[in-house]
């Protein structure tokens, strides 16, 4: 769709105004949207706790692991913790 067929349609004669809205709209969209993801996959070991995040991430949207009660195999998403855990761990982090 045109400029022009915008502003007949919304009935507007400000060309500036129309193509501000427009970009507007389009920001609006790429920043609801997630683009250029990839997926990360790391192998759980016994009795190691933490893990390195790849260096190039820049937003983590989601932590899942395999859930060993079912058989399917299936994946779980891991919830995220608001706030600091009410109790200290054993190895004290």
């Amino acid at each position: 769709m045109k400029i022009e067929e915008v502003m007949e349609r919304v009935g507007s004669t400000q060309t500036g105004r129309i193509i501000a809205y427009v970009k507007d709209a389009l920001n609006e969209i790429n920043s609801l949207s997630e683009t250029h993801t990839a997926i990360a996959r790391v192998n759980i070991r016994k009795g190691q706790r933490f893990y390195r995040v790849p260096e190039n991430a820049v937003q983590i949207l989601d932590v899942r692991c395999k859930d060993h009660k079912n058989e399917d195999g299936l994946y779980e998403t891991i919830p995220r913790m608001a706030y600091e855990p009410p109790t200290e761990d054993e190895d004290g982090f």
